[in-house]
């Protein structure tokens, strides 16, 4: 469903990404393991169009996407949840996640569905953005983006700054989601939680892929474990 080849990715004047290539089958969740700094988050600024590549290739359900705006990109089917959550905090938990709703006839995704997979958010229908806790709001940036119906969801830090016991549910939920057939690309330094849900993983340090194998292989990896995630 999505490959990426050779890509290579700037901030102005400083290169971030070297070279990167990995791949994502339809039906997998694949994680981008790495600590902050390593350029996980540059690789999803380079896939949704929002920074660029300058070269080497992104090709989604093998279409060439790298020049396309992000808002075709998106409209391709691919769904991106920011690390930053950027909800409405003006907007109630309905109006968020309808904002982002778009008619299709074959729409897998609708508030009746969001609701049944967020009972919390259900509770919160009527409830301003900034009224939130950090785990709603996570849990309301995945629910809108799961409204434009998306075929590949970009996940970047659903993990971060959560609690231990709000990371616990939303595992469950985003474990959900993959077996409703949604592929995963998820970007996490939270070891524990990308792997709970991963098939494949690939490990990005200073702007390079240094290792890719099955999770099973990754856990038994204790040196590549020790060296690039300090786990």
């Amino acid at each position: 469903m999505l490959e990426v080849n050779g890509i290579h990715t700037y901030y102005g004047t400083s290169h971030i990404l070297f070279g990167i290539s990995f791949e994502v089958k339809e039906g997998e969740a694949v994680c981008l393991l790495g600590r902050n700094g390593a350029g996980k988050t540059t690789a999803f600024r380079s896939i949704i169009g929002l920074t660029p590549p300058k070269s080497g290739s992104i090709k989604f359900k093998g279409n060439e996407i790298i020049g396309k705006p992000p808002y075709r990109i998106a409209r391709m089917g691919i769904g991106y949840v920011p690390d930053t959550r950027r909800i409405f905090p003006d907007l109630t938990v309905r109006q968020n996640i309808l904002v982002a709703r778009r008619e299709k006839e074959t729409a897998a995704w609708n508030l009746e569905r969001i609701y049944s997979l967020f009972p919390k958010l259900k509770d919160l229908d009527t409830h301003m953005g900034n009224q939130l806790s950090g785990g709603e709001q996570q849990m309301l940036t995945v629910a809108r983006t799961l409204m434009t119906n998306p075929e590949l969801l970009l996940l970047d830090e659903p993990g971060e700054g959560l609690a231990p016991l709000v990371i616990q549910s939303m595992k469950e939920q985003l474990g959900e989601i993959k077996k409703l057939g949604v592929t995963m690309l998820i970007c996490e330094h939270n070891v524990g939680l990308a792997t709970a849900l991963s098939d494949r993983g690939y490990v990005i340090d200073k702007g390079t892929i240094r290792y890719h194998g099955t999770i099973v292989e990754l856990q038994k990896n204790e040196e590549v474990r020790k060296k690039y995630l300090m786990v």
